[in-house]
């Protein structure tokens, strides 16, 4: 970062403002300023009041190390060891607040040695990076520029130390410093700039965006566990099908599903590409109104064919019941995936119920289809086959899912008639004839 001071704009050249900060926030920076240390809103709350939006997140920048941090607050807790963070929790809402990061260069320069830890693998990805500094370090260490944007309770001035503003006026995502150096430092930068492309509808610079696909197979060296809170952040936050068109754009999606990058690179399974699409643009339009999602339900979505053809070939290679080739095949596809993506249990069980119940739901007669009607997951399970019946365009399971949606809406009595018609041939049957009787013979006389 070629600038070494920072512009700084005062009260009444910005629209930053404590009425559009946390209270909970503004208390924090308060009290760190009445301990005789310097605190500043920083990255996502200042950028989004820039930019005209409502800021989800108030992180706070200080010079107080974590226990200092700790030693002020009785609602602190410190976490993290890659680098050390406090929460402060207010109920529900946490501010975070993170100490000043240093160079590693200058590790040995540290005031506090005992409080200095840095490491990185052979690849240069940080592992631990506990180096704390000055807020001109700290500044150069942030990864983009619209992050490195301070603002300052105590004077009311907001200190742009990357040209930031110019990049939000611009709208640009640029990384702060070297892309190589900075992807390989953390290979999870390179979906972070996707994200906030997709989310503030910004661009990529060039020079950010260059060494994406370069660099792609770093991704594969992050955590199961962290690649699963990244998939989080894709695809739960109202832009999942515009980060799902970027990832295959750089060549990532491989890095989170494998098996589905595979299969639509080698179109080899039909409808997948639609199908996931469409499940992902239906989980936006529910997040953008405020409904429920779960990543269970994307999940099943995007590996539902892969288990259809999993499933297909073990029938085809073995005398696995129907049954038991479903669960053979789970068990493989979960496996699999698992060694890229961290899926929680709670998260799997459900997938399990939405695909079990896509067999269910075929099967009505007598008290099934009230059983099925009850089961937990029937919503979802239902969702599903609509789904399926909307891409497919096949005509039993566009029957089977009206059946379900006319079913829904009957009361009980209607019900049980629908059930008792099931199997019926909506053309009749040519009537039986009639046997003709046999003929009698008189008996003979005597």
């Amino acid at each position: 970062m070629k600038q070494t001071s920072p512009h700084v704009y005062t009260r009444d050249q910005h629209p930053v403002s404590r009425s559009l900060i946390s209270a909970n926030a503004l208390k924090v920076l308060y009290r760190l300023n009445k301990a005789g240390f310097d605190a500043y809103l920083v990255g996502g709350g200042v950028r989004d009041i820039l930019l005209g939006l409502a800021p989800k997140d108030f992180d706070i920048a200080t010079n107080a190390t974590p226990e200092e941090i700790k030693a002020l607050f009785r609602n602190c807790r410190l976490i993290g060891r890659r680098f050390r963070l406090a929460h402060i929790l207010f109920g529900r809402e946490i501010i975070e607040v993170a100490t000043f990061r240093g160079h590693h260069d200058s590790d040995e320069k540290q005031q506090k040695p005992c409080q200095k830890t840095s490491k990185q693998n052979e690849h240069g990805m940080l592992l631990r990076d506990n180096i704390y500094g000055s807020i001109e370090e700290d500044a150069e260490r942030r990864d983009f520029t619209i992050n490195a944007l301070y603002y300052s309770t105590a004077d009311f001035k907001v200190y742009d130390f990357a040209n930031g503003l110019a990049d939000i006026n611009s709208r640009t995502i640029r990384l702060i410093g070297d892309p190589q150096t900075r992807y390989r430092e953390d290979p999870v930068r390179m979906l972070r700039a996707i994200r906030f492309a997709t989310k503030l509808d910004m661009t990529i610079s060039p020079e950010t965006e260059q060494p994406i696909k370069e660099l792609a197979s770093l991704l594969g060296n992050i955590p199961p566990a962290r690649m699963f809170e990244e998939f989080l952040k894709l695809f739960l936050s109202g832009k999942a099908q515009a980060n799902y068109h970027q990832l295959n754009h750089y060549e990532l999606l491989k890095y989170f599903f494998p098996i589905v990058a595979q299969a639509i690179e080698q179109q080899s399974l039909p409808f997948i590409n639609s199908f996931i699409e469409t499940a992902l643009k239906n989980t936006d339009d529910r997040i953008n109104h405020n409904k429920r999602v779960t990543p269970a339900f994307l999940f099943a979505a995007l590996l539902w064919y892969p288990l259809q053809r999993q499933i297909e070939q073990l029938r085809e290679q073995t005398q696995l019941t129907p049954q038991d080739a479903f669960f053979n095949a789970l068990g493989e596809i979960m496996a699999e995936q698992q060694r890229s993506i961290a899926i929680p249990k709670r998260f799997q069980a459900v997938m399990k119920d939405i695909w079990v119940l896509q067999d269910k739901l075929t099967k009505r007669e007598g008290k099934k289809a009230f059983k099925t009607f009850e089961h937990p997951k029937f919503r979802a399970g239902y969702d599903f086959l609509l789904l399926r019946a909307e891409i497919e365009q096949e005509p039993k399971l566009q029957e089977l899912a009206k059946w379900w949606t006319d079913f829904q809406t009957n009361n009980h009595e209607t019900q049980k008639q629908m059930i008792k018609t099931l199997g019926r041939p909506s053309a009749r049957r040519s009537p039986r004839k009639r046997r003709k009787p046999r003929a009698t013979t008189a008996p003979s006389k005597p």
